[in-house]
């Protein structure tokens, strides 16, 4: 960003381009979280870092960690806590804006996040699941697996992805699974009532 360009102009042109949760309604201020996110859609990592850089808050710490990330190497880590509450939301975000060579430099950094954080692998099965990447949501599901199998989270996860590709007799397995894990989980209860219908 140019000094002579108006930051408000700025904005509003690069808003207009972009999917924002409640995109006519978001006001998105100079020097903003918003606007940092803004930056890093225009590729413009190095004002997004700035902007990030000038606050202080988790997600703007979480917002530099991910930015070099996107660059392909980490100046300073995510915490535990910044990987769960954002690396899910941000991938979401960079996807359904197809900014699909940075999500391709999340997913390769998921190993060393997934030594900060366990459930990294998981976090990004859910945004593949939901966005229709059902392959690579299962890829993911494996590896959460092999780090943490007694997540019942991540069973019933896997039970909606084998609803998904019409394998029921896998999806019982999992929603039994994550019910030996965690007997009173009300959802996975009435999925496995639900597969039981299908099955008999």
């Amino acid at each position: 960003m140019t000094k002579s360009q108006n930051p408000y102009e700025l904005i509003k042109r690069m808003k207009s381009k972009y999917f924002f949760l409640d995109n006519n309604r978001i006001e998105i201020k100079p020097g903003s979280i918003e606007h940092a996110y803004l930056c890093v859609l225009e590729d413009d990592l190095e004002s997004a870092k700035t902007i990030f850089a000038s606050l202080d808050s988790p997600r703007a710490k979480w917002g530099k960690a991910l930015c070099s990330i996107l660059e392909g190497y980490i100046e300073e880590y995510p915490t535990y806590f910044q990987i769960r509450n954002f690396l899910e939301i941000d991938m979401d975000f960079l996807l359904k804006n197809e900014k699909l060579d940075f999500v391709e430099q999340l997913l390769g950094g998921l190993e060393l996040l997934s030594a900060i954080n366990y459930e990294t692998y998981k976090f990004a099965a859910r945004v593949m699941f939901e966005n229709k990447f059902f392959s690579a949501a299962l890829k993911y599901m494996e590896k959460s697996k092999m780090l943490r199998y007694n997540d019942p989270e991540l069973h019933f996860m896997l039970a909606k992805y084998y609803l998904e590709v019409h394998d029921d007799k896998k999806a019982y397995d999992s929603i039994c699974e994550c019910l030996t894990i965690l007997p009173d989980y009300y959802p996975a209860r009435i999925i496995k009532a639900k597969i039981e219908e299908r099955i008999d």
